[in-house]
């Protein structure tokens, strides 16, 4: 603690959404902020952006479109031989990260934010000292924001080593699409990147724990989802487990053993991407320093002001727990600002809307239906199917379905799923639905354009409601 200490008004750890979101808003509201990112100005945007949320869906869009235009004969269209350059392919999807990373630099120095590329560590619970390129910087703050995200969870049967076994960083910079591939792990990256790579010729293998993928959605999206990847030729190992990795010249042989088996199996495959899930990334911030308590799994606990034990100190984003979503850094790295600057908010938000990138897409919010039935809870259901929406038949997407719970008594929406084309997209009214308080009716007397695909979330309130007219009639 021998370096002169600079003084600071308010310094944000972390350039990743929840980060830069609560720096640009503490500017907005004039204060003086200092971020620190241990990859610099380069590295705004973190995780998500660099290599998380942005080069996934670049990589799954490019996947999805290159395996579409090998079945566009049901519309008459005719094409060639297919192929796809995937050195292209990735710098494509490189000068989409650079072009959202340059916008955030550049509202970074409209607002005059300073960015110390560099690695933070607190000395104590007003100080902060961040090792440079060019020695250590001490800072003296009047409020801290962590911000300092999450990082792949590592397994002991199979490390890490960025070349044969791979967290979604590295499988998302491959030089070359693998010919074969073992995903370790069911969860929505594994299946994500999973469907990536299967859709560009690699024979993917799924080693997952439990008995079904996918396993917090709704069961019905997870087996239409489970039949996608079964005919693109994805094989599944349920009930498996990981013994350890051998690694030579053509690859990785994976010993793994599965429940009722005797002994274990082998499987042989070039790359092995490790995909079970994220921890906080706390370790060696010295958060021992700073007054900052955890959890028992390790995320700092925050009140609904997100201030941490220690007041002056503030957390947000993966940090504090799950859902570990980019949209809820974002929504927590604004409360905190504002509540910085002096107003009266919390981070009260009922819903988290959640989106799995499969194919096809779920996306889904609130209580579901499985959940109410294992919560004994009574709800109401209505489900309408996309083969009986128009939008859906002439997009030549008749796979899904929207599917919204509500209270029996009161009709408030409660939650719903949505599977299929757009239901990223399609999300978000229901999300808006359950935090206004909405009923069914609200939305089923709501007009709808037609022909779209939100139509389907007025015509699944009607069928909640008894009274669709697109579907036949209930025997």
């Amino acid at each position: 603690m021998g370096e002169l200490a600079e003084g600071a008004d308010i310094i944000v750890i972390g350039g990743g959404p929840a980060g830069y979101t609560c720096a640009l808003r503490l500017a907005q509201l004039g204060k003086q902020v200092t971020l620190v990112d241990k990859d610099g100005p380069g590295g705004l945007g973190g995780l998500c952006l660099l290599h998380g949320c942005i080069p996934s869906k670049a990589l799954i869009h490019a996947a999805s479109a290159f395996d579409e235009v090998k079945h566009l004969g049901d519309l008459g269209i005719t094409v060639g031989e297919v192929k796809l350059d995937w050195v292209k392919t990735q710098e494509w999807k490189n000068r989409v990260i650079r072009q959202l990373n340059s916008g955030l630099e550049a509202l970074f120095k409209q607002y005059n934010i300073e960015i110390v590329k560099g690695t933070a560590v607190f000395q104590s619970q007003k100080r902060l000292a961040v090792t440079t390129d060019n020695g250590v910087r001490a800072f003296e703050f009047r409020k801290a924001v962590i911000a300092t995200g999450s990082t792949p969870r590592k397994l002991a049967e199979a490390a890490f080593d960025g070349v044969n076994i791979l967290s979604s960083r590295e499988a998302l910079a491959l030089d070359k699409i693998p010919a074969t591939m073992a995903v370790f792990g069911g969860g929505y990256v594994g299946i994500e990147l999973g469907t990536v790579f299967a859709k560009l010729g690699t024979k993917v293998s799924v080693i997952e724990h439990g008995d079904h993928i996918l396993s917090v959605c709704d069961p019905e999206a997870s087996s239409m989802v489970l039949e996608k990847l079964k005919g693109l030729g994805v094989q599944f190992f349920f009930n498996s487990k990981a013994e350890k990795c051998d690694i030579d010249a053509s690859g990785v042989t994976i010993h793994f053993s599965s429940n009722g088996a005797s002994g274990t199996s082998e499987l042989h495959v070039e790359k092995v991407l490790v995909a079970v899930g994220h921890n906080p990334t706390t370790q060696g911030l010295g958060i021992e320093h700073a007054g900052v308590s955890l959890d028992e799994r390790g995320f700092i606990k925050v009140d609904a002001k997100l201030r941490s034990s220690n007041e002056d100190i503030y957390a947000i984003g993966d940090v504090t727990g799950h859902p570990m979503l980019a949209h809820r850094g974002y929504r927590q790295g604004r409360v905190a600002a504002e509540v910085i600057a002096g107003h009266d908010v919390v981070y009260d938000v009922k819903v988290v809307p959640a989106v799995v990138f499969s194919d096809p897409e779920i996306a889904s919010v609130g209580l579901q239906e499985h959940e109410a039935k294992a919560k004994g809870t009574s709800v109401i259901v209505g489900k309408f199917p996309f083969r009986a929406l128009g939008r859906a038949l002439a997009s030549n997407a008749p796979s899904g379905y929207v599917k919204i719970v509500a209270d029996p008594a009161t009709h408030t929406v409660l939650g719903g799923t949505i599977v299929g084309h757009s239901a990223a997209d399609l999300i978000g009214e229901v999300a808006v639905a359950v935090e206004a308080g909405l009923m069914l009716e609200d939305i089923a007397n709501t007009i709808h354009t037609h022909p779209t695909f939100p139509e389907a979330l007025s015509e699944a309130c009607e069928v909640a409601l008894g009274s669709s007219t697109h579907l036949p009639k209930k025997k």
